[in-house]
């Protein structure tokens, strides 16, 4: 069975059956040197218009703007009834995220795991159209509120722990994308996270992106784990994290900045140092992004860095002072501290 759900097709559904859903919000991220201006006019769709069919048709307009080296486009849910559009460019020049080369071994798991992957799949999809998408991480790994999709979940845990060595294989090994996300979405799930996190932050450099995001999303329920219970010695680096909130991918960026809140809640100097040495522009970028809750997890991360106390930051996010923030961080020439 298929275990791939196309964006845009789950998209349209959930915003407005039977009709093309129309652009809310455009959000760019990757712009250092070029006006947002130019991209708006390379675009050629804005906030009203109706979603344009292809996506590699708007890349390809943003492609032969001079200065832009690649350009990615990605849809999301949702504005209101409106869709999000998303528009990332690498400039010549820019820092990026580099990916691994894919693995070409016909290693596969086993058909009653890709099934229940499968319905997982399309729960989590009716749970988020219900508005029933919570879920808990407090035991590492995700468990929704919603019971068929929690159900389905712990069937992964049992499997999980006889199985480690054969998720990992696939992981690392396995030429079919879709296998590897899978495994990278149920190994989160073993009992024994010292022993899989290496193999999740493997997962993160994949070259594709269903892999990366769920190598991501299990990291992060690990971090949550690590900060409830110090004792078992859970450690995840931040470094590549960081890195990626310079990809082109935007779930990339925005999987990294919800991981990043989790792993710097502790604000230990040298990996603030470390986010403010490789990645201030981009959180730059994204707290002032229109798309609020894809904004905000780069807004704490911006406000960390600039030593504010938590109460501080999330006081001015309500209050909608972003800009007061951010220029603690970026004071133009000459102006006053």
């Amino acid at each position: 069975m298929g275990v791939r759900i196309s964006l845009l097709g789950l998209l349209a559904a959930a915003l407005l059956p039977a009709q093309v859903p129309r652009i809310g919000i455009i959000d760019f991220y990757g712009l250092r040197k070029l006006p947002e201006t130019r991209l708006r006019k390379a675009l050629g769709v804005t906030e009203g218009d109706v979603l344009p069919g292809s996506k590699a048709n708007l890349e390809q307009r943003l492609e032969k703007v001079p200065g832009v080296v690649r350009a990615q486009v990605g849809t999301v849910c949702c504005d209101g009834d409106k869709a999000i559009l998303f528009v990332g460019v690498e400039e010549k020049g820019a820092p990026h995220f580099d990916f691994r080369s894919p693995p070409d071994q016909n290693i596969n798991l086993p058909a009653e795991v890709v099934e229940t992957y499968g319905k997982l799949m399309e729960a989590v999809y009716r749970a988020a159209r219900a508005g029933n998408a919570a879920e808990d991480l407090t035991r590492g790994y995700s468990l929704m509120a919603n019971p068929e999709c929690h159900a389905l979940q712990e069937q992964f845990v049992p499997f999980a722990e006889k199985n480690v060595e054969l998720l990992r294989q696939v992981l690392r090994n396995s030429g079919h994308a879709e296998q590897r996300a899978m495994a990278a979405y149920v190994i989160g799930y073993a009992p024994k996270k010292p022993g899989v996190v290496d193999d999740l932050l493997y997962a993160i450099q994949d070259s594709d992106d269903s892999v990366r995001n769920n190598a991501m999303r299990a990291l992060a329920a690990v971090a949550v784990l690590a900060t409830l219970e110090p004792e078992a010695g859970l450690r995840i680096p931040p470094t590549w994290f960081i890195e990626m909130l310079n990809s082109i991918i935007w779930s990339d960026r925005n999987k990294a900045a919800y991981a990043l809140v989790n792993l710097t809640e502790s604000r230990k100097p040298e990996v603030l140092a470390q986010l403010r040495e490789r990645a201030l522009p981009a959180l730059v970028e994204m707290a002032q992004w229109k798309s609020l809750q894809h904004a905000l997890p780069a807004f704490i991360l911006v406000g960390r860095i600039a030593g504010l106390p938590e109460q501080e930051i999330y006081q001015a996010w309500e209050k909608g002072e972003r800009q007061r923030v951010i220029l603690q961080l970026v004071k133009p020439p000459g102006a006053k501290k």
